[in-house]
């Protein structure tokens, strides 16, 4: 007689108990989730997080008194959970929200229609994937002496030697736990880093944005969302914009972005593997390929066409990965290069370019 799976205990917070119970309903509808606690503050919520244990939160970020930022931080000073935020599609929220992932939130969902959103259905199907994504999460609290000692870890060697040779582009793809480690990337890389960065994250219309302006206030690079017809050019990273996909054409000598609304691939848009796809059609084998932290297996089909014409495919490590999905897909392929942890990245990136 086969074990029944563990059930994935997610506590609700909300300030709105119409939402609390939305959310709870919408979230049962999976046999593999149980709701073990509902609660309408801070500190409720970080009652039942003592009690009951959840392995995974959904927090409201709008709430009177204690802030969802600020139960956010309070959560992962004791002890890091798997964190969802639920916020409503605003800016003011688009930048809330960029700031609940810098803190250590694993995912968000957008309301459809403000903080009391009576159409919660209509992102369903997107809630229950991404607490069951979060529910794999790896989630660490910043500065703790179990991420700090990941530093003591000597990078570990490239696989291959790399031949003099010049790169003309580096693309880059990440989903869950995306934000986060780009603010450990991007920002990272030296003003003069010898060639454009395209950046496909993804995130619904609205928040990129936010999180190319975030982003840039970080970087020497300068980092800014992409448009129709924007040259890519050396000293900048292009971030694909919420709801549209990213390709590459050549206008003259000069490398553009392009932006089409063609259907989501695998069920995302942007995909990093219509980006990847455009670039070995475009510019061809010289590129260096990054694949970060995230769910699912996007960015796979196209880093294969690019290792193919002789890309040079860098993924990121299982122990700093949020989710492995992504980079484990490509490392499961045999077409990495180079698997590195995410504090090695940067400066993996810059070695190879030179």
């Amino acid at each position: 007689m086969m074990n029944k799976p563990d059930k994935i205990r997610v506590l609700i917070v909300d300030d709105s108990a119409f939402m609390r119970k939305v959310i709870g309903d919408i979230l049962s509808e999976d046999r593999l989730i149980e709701i073990v606690g509902r609660a309408r503050n801070g500190r409720e919520a970080m009652t039942l997080v003592k009690t009951q244990s959840p392995d995974v939160i959904t927090l409201d970020i709008e709430m009177p008194g204690k802030s969802g930022i600020d139960v956010l931080k309070e959560i992962m000073e004791f002890k890091p959970v798997p964190v969802v935020m639920v916020s409503s599609l605003t800016k003011e929220g688009a930048n809330v929200t960029m700031q609940a992932l810098d803190i250590g939130a694993v995912d968000f969902v957008t309301k459809p229609s403000g903080t009391i959103s009576l159409d919660m259905d209509k992102v369903g199907d997107e809630l229950r994937r991404k607490v069951l994504a979060a529910s794999r999460a790896s989630v660490h609290h910043k500065g703790s002496a179990a991420v700090a000692a990941l530093h003591d870890v000597a990078p570990p060697a490239p696989r291959k030697e790399i031949t003099q040779r010049k790169f003309d582009l580096l693309v880059v793809a990440a989903s869950t736990g995306g934000p986060m480690a780009l603010q450990q990337v991007i920002p990272e890389l030296p003003a003069n880093f010898p060639m454009p960065v395209l950046v496909v994250q993804h995130m619904p219309p609205g928040f990129t944005t936010s999180f190319a302006m975030r982003l840039n206030e970080r970087s020497k690079l300068t980092v800014i969302e992409g448009c129709d017809g924007m040259p890519v050019r050396k000293g900048s990273a292009i971030i694909a914009p919420g709801g549209y996909h990213m390709i590459v054409e050549r206008k003259g000598a000069e490398l553009v972005a392009k932006l089409t609304e063609t259907p989501p691939v695998r069920s995302v848009r942007p995909a990093a593997d219509v980006l990847f796809t455009s670039v070995a059609e475009v510019v061809g084998g010289n590129v260096l390929v990054l694949v970060l932290t995230g769910m699912g297996k996007d960015g796979l089909d196209g880093a294969k066409l690019l290792r193919e014409k002789g890309a040079y495919v860098v993924a990121e490590s299982k122990e700093t990965s949020v989710i492995f999905g992504m980079p484990g897909a490509v490392i499961g392929a045999g077409i990495v290069d180079e698997v590195l942890p995410l504090y090695s990245i940067a400066s993996g990136l810059e070695r190879v370019a030179k």
